[in-house]
């Protein structure tokens, strides 16, 4: 494993800290990133001192968490956040903990957190601190539990989408009985704020082994927005084909759920799980467009651009490609650079034109319209002087 060395913005509030006789380490996903020899993107520190004294001891710290023993720490325009040392009480909602107390030993703490790998402190001297055998397990490329995995996934059941999200990212398997605990406890999965969950599966399905959501399935962790779970969980394999956007992958894996008959609709399912309202149209569109059967001349792909938008369009050639096989997405590229008309704003003429011509109230918009499917018929036919001698002599008929 190779290592990165935290920036100098970080170790100097490790050691401020220290040099006021407090205890401080660098913990978590920090850590883990570093030993994989990746840069990470957040710096946490845990501590002995309490809150108050962190935000005396730093004039531009921000008190972000009290309740939890958190104190946002600025380093010019960088941001560490310092928790102290903490043990939990029960976790009545299977989310967030009852009750936290604030310790005085690194290893109490270390010992609430989710899995090994993020269980693993550093302080400033670099001797890592690793009760749980952190280290050997990110050697061996494994997600298991701190403790007990029941017990852990009971405290916080988003910690089972966590577990399966950190193994398609990383590349990572999950432990035997980590794994056998996820499928025992899926159930608590209904619990969770819908919000929660979206951004979990997204974030797997962004991952470069997306097929990891087939597990998750299969394991019933997203029971409560199915009408039944997918007896095939390598269907979702060929997500990892797409382009790692968030539209095409979500469009993807509900149109595999929908014709697996998992869920009654594409827009019903994204919607449940809240996705913006653009991603649920874009995404309805495209499995519309799917369902239809793909474009086979350049006018068939410019009648879909107009009737749907780019958006959708592309998005359906993306899925079509990587479901089903072919070269939709290559066909639609030639399409669109072209530069052929598919919309009214590429018409040479407006509605102003047309009124110039004395249409008048729905004559103009439909006159646009005819226009419009003339050209991508004949693509070469629009110009001005082509179209409006076109509208005169329609509107003399």
């Amino acid at each position: 494993m190779s290592a990165i060395t935290p920036p100098g913005s970080v170790r100097q509030v490790l050691t401020a800290l220290q040099a006021r006789g407090h205890l401080a380490y660098l913990v978590g996903g920090c850590v883990r990133d570093m030993l994989l020899g990746v840069a990470p993107h957040d710096w946490d520190i845990c501590t002995s001192a309490r809150p108050k004294e962190v935000l005396a001891i730093f004039p531009h710290a921000e008190p972000t968490g009290l309740r939890h023993g958190t104190v946002t720490v600025w380093q010019g325009k960088r941001a560490v956040e310092v928790t102290t040392f903490r043990s939990e009480g029960s976790y009545s909602d299977h989310r967030h903990p009852d009750a936290v107390s604030f310790v005085g030993d690194l290893h109490t703490d270390l010992s609430r957190r989710d899995f090994t790998m993020n269980a693993i402190a550093l302080p400033p001297d670099g001797l890592l601190v690793d009760p749980f055998g952190g280290v050997d397990d990110i050697r061996s490329r494994l997600i298991r539990c701190v403790g007990e995995p029941e017990r852990r996934f009971e405290e916080d059941a988003l910690r089972m989408f966590r577990a399966l999200r950190f193994a398609a990212r990383l590349d990572f398997t999950v432990e035997p009985q980590t794994l056998a605990a996820i499928f025992k406890l899926a159930p608590l999965a209904g619990t969770l704020a819908c919000e929660r969950v979206r951004d979990e599966v997204e974030k797997l399905l962004l991952s470069p082994h997306p097929e990891l959501l087939g597990t998750l399935l299969s394991a019933g962790l997203l029971d409560r927005y199915l009408l039944a779970r997918p007896e095939d969980g390598s269907l979702f394999g060929c997500i990892a084909l797409l382009p790692r956007k968030a539209l095409p992958r979500w469009c993807a894996a509900a149109v595999i759920l929908k014709e697996a008959g998992c869920i009654a609709s594409v827009p019903d399912f994204l919607g449940s799980l809240r996705l913006d309202n653009r991603s649920i149209r874009c995404s309805a569109d495209a499995a519309e467009l799917l369902a239809e059967g793909a474009a086979k001349t350049a006018v068939e792909w410019k009648r879909q651009l107009k009737d749907r938008g780019v958006e959708p369009v592309r998005c359906a050639a993306k899925v079509r490609d990587a479901l089903y096989g072919g070269r939709s997405d290559r066909a639609l590229a030639a399409v669109l650079k072209s530069g052929e008309c598919f919309s009214m704003k590429h018409l040479a003429v407006s509605g102003d034109d047309l009124l110039a011509l004395g249409l008048r109230g729905r004559e103009v918009g439909d006159m646009l319209n005819f226009l419009l499917d003339y050209v991508i018929t004949f693509p070469a036919y629009n110009t001005r002087e082509v179209l409006l001698n076109l509208a005169n002599q329609v509107n003399d008929d």
